[in-house]
């Protein structure tokens, strides 16, 4: 690889929505850096086969939900 054109690659946090922290390689920030999450693989319906729901407060599928009520979506 050539010298002084790579992102630098070190050690950071992710803490996850239940507060487990994990330590993981990354380019983003700077090292010891805390990344919070806001959706998780844990949480996530992707990833949860369905099982788990997103919390939406007044957001694009509320007023989604809310618009076509009726229609069975």
């Amino acid at each position: 690889m050539k010298k002084e054109i790579h992102p630098d690659y070190h050690v950071i946090d992710v803490k996850m929505t239940d507060g487990t922290v994990y330590q993981v390689r990354s380019t983003w920030g700077k090292e010891g850096d805390v990344m919070s999450l806001d959706i998780d693989p844990t949480v996530h319906p992707a990833w949860t086969g369905g099982s788990a729901k997103l919390l939406d407060a007044g957001g694009r599928v509320s007023k989604f939900k809310n618009k076509y009520a009726g229609l069975g979506f």
